[in-house]
């Protein structure tokens, strides 16, 4: 029975999944954005998200547990060093996927996956937009004051 077990297997044995997932997390943290299929993106987000939060703590003990999943130095400097500074402040949800579309080959459904804090084009469009709520009871009062007023200025 396979009760709650609820990760993808991605079609391979253990050792073998954990070697791709590593491999893929070395290569997210040194190039800031990969292309992969969409299954495989989702798997990455959840083995790497948790070490980047181990990340933002820089101890020996954090360090050694970073690099008992990732196994090279490099990609561990990168991420205790560049990476740890831009997502201190962020509580989570580090890593955001973008579909592309279809892989010509097998028609598998490919995305990007990238840093949220390291795309300058998407940072820079977020700010312009400003979001407005309105309630529904400033709208059905402020042509309430508005009619007292337009009286006033009929009766002189």
């Amino acid at each position: 029975m396979r009760h709650n077990k609820k990760f993808n297997h991605l079609s391979r044995k253990k050792g073998h999944r954990e070697a791709l997932l590593s491999n893929m997390a070395i290569s997210l943290i040194m190039h800031k954005r990969i292309f992969t299929t969409v299954a495989k993106a989702k798997a990455l987000r959840m083995f790497a998200e948790p070490i980047i939060t181990r990340s933002k703590k820089d101890d020996m003990a954090n360090r050694r547990l970073v690099f008992s999943y990732l196994q090279n130095k490099e990609a561990v400097k990168e991420l205790f060093g560049v990476i740890a500074d831009k997502v201190a402040e962020r509580p989570g949800g580090y890593l955001r996927i973008l579909k592309t579309g279809h892989r010509l080959g097998d028609n598998a459904e490919m995305c990007m996956i990238e840093f949220v804090d390291f795309n300058e084009a998407m940072l820079e469009a977020a700010p312009k937009k400003k979001a407005t709520r309105r309630s529904r009871k400033k709208s059905a009062a402020a042509p309430a004051a508005e009619a007292p007023a337009a009286e006033e200025k009929t009766a002189e």
